[in-house]
């Protein structure tokens, strides 16, 4: 493949091009993050236009421009989000403003001004209590400063259309259609569930081929190590889909949207574990796999039941996650089928245990290997079937 010239560019074109259609149809024909993402932008540009239609048209504001700046900006990615970041927001720009505007009127210099201020809130925004906002404390003392004539009424009008300008972008924000990540967290949560069980049945159809390629095992155990990081993006997908419920109407009334629960750090906790012990099984895996002494590598009295708990493993995790996820409620079938694979699985394990005993060699290497492989797969069994289940 050419990788240089109009050829490939235009290719590059087409592909981006191609990727902006499909997602401006996904915005038209169903619910997803590009309608979210779009819905943000809408809202946004309402809060500017009001906040200018109020500030500069109806009221010809002396520095209007504030307001829409102001508002824009403050249609956060959720409810809680645009009122905590108004707050610092409107103390960074107040700060900046009363800072320059004292400094200017004082050495009557733009110049020697900027060189008084500039360094001070600068400073300023590395203050811990303005957060990311800190940076307008800067831009308003910028602002003051070259904008002409510095005068009292001037920066209070300046602070007044900052505070009108948030109000705006925040009610905007709070009332049409707020945020709701709900459906991003469950997309993440079965992500990283189907992950999990793809991993874990390419480990099982491997093992059970008798497959000790260093080279896959060292794949499957790149793709455990990529596992860890789904779930941390899930872990994070359920702490926004909390934030976007604090200060959220659609929390309440009649069809309101539920917060994750109980059910979703559940989730995060067994797919963490899951995360871990498969790391585990496949840092085992891809080490037999290296090790040229053939008496270490199980035979296929192991690899046979041992396939078989990763391939009951596997489904147990992939409709843990069509149970738990699902967007409609749970099928009953699925939960039929969840507690019919436990079953499976505890029997697959308790057949490993019969069967290991017999098939190992004295060997203290060999142990070492076969127990580690034992341990990750009675761990992984113990986060899908709790004591007592299946």
């Amino acid at each position: 493949m050419e990788w240089s010239g109009p050829g490939w560019v235009a290719r590059a074109v087409r592909r981006q091009s191609g990727a902006a259609v499909r997602a401006v149809r996904r915005v038209w024909t169903e619910p997803g993050r590009e309608r979210d993402l779009a819905v943000q932008a809408v809202k946004a540009a309402l809060a500017a236009c009001l906040a200018w239609g109020v500030a500069g048209w109806w009221l010809q504001a002396p520095v209007a421009f504030v307001a829409p700046w102001v508002a824009v900006v403050l249609v956060e990615s959720t409810v809680y989000r645009s009122l905590a970041h108004g707050l610092q927001q409107l103390a960074a720009i107040a700060a900046g403003t009363v800072a320059a505007t004292l400094v200017a009127l004082v050495l009557d210099n733009t110049m020697a001004a900027m060189a008084v201020v500039l360094p001070a809130v600068l400073l300023l925004t590395r203050w811990q209590r303005l957060g990311s906002q800190g940076i307008y404390a800067a831009t308003a003392a910028l602002f003051v400063l070259t904008s002409g004539q510095v005068t009292f009424v001037t920066s209070g009008a300046r602070v007044a259309e900052a505070v009108f300008g948030a109000v705006v972008g925040i009610t905007v924000n709070a009332v049409i259609r707020p945020p709701v990540y709900l459906r991003d967290t469950r997309a993440a949560l079965q992500d990283a569930s189907e992950e999990a069980q793809e991993i874990l049945s390419a480990v099982a159809e491997g093992l059970a081929r008798g497959e000790w390629d260093e080279h896959v095992a060292g794949v499957w155990h790149e793709r455990a190590l990529r596992l860890g990081r789904l779930v941390e993006q899930a872990r994070s997908a359920v702490g926004w889909s909390r934030e976007s419920m604090r200060g959220n109407h659609r929390g309440r009334g009649p069809r309101a949207v539920s917060p994750p629960g109980r059910t979703y750090d559940d989730a995060l906790a067994v797919l963490d574990h899951v995360a871990v012990h498969l790391q585990g099984v496949t840092r085992t895996v891809r080490e037999i796999a290296g090790h040229h002494d053939e008496a270490i590598r199980p035979g296929p009295r192991i690899t046979g039941p041992y396939a078989d708990v990763l391939h009951h493993a596997g489904r147990a995790i992939g409709l843990y996650g069509r149970t738990r996820f699902a967007e409609t409620g749970t099928e009953p079938s699925a939960q039929e089928a969840l507690r019919g694979t436990a079953g499976e699985l505890r029997r697959s394990l308790d057949e490993l245990h019969r069967t290991l005993p017999n098939a190992v060699q004295a060997d203290p290497g060999t142990l070492a290997t076969h127990g580690a492989l034992l341990a990750h797969a009675r761990r992984l069994t113990a986060q899908l079937v709790p004591d007592g289940h299946g």
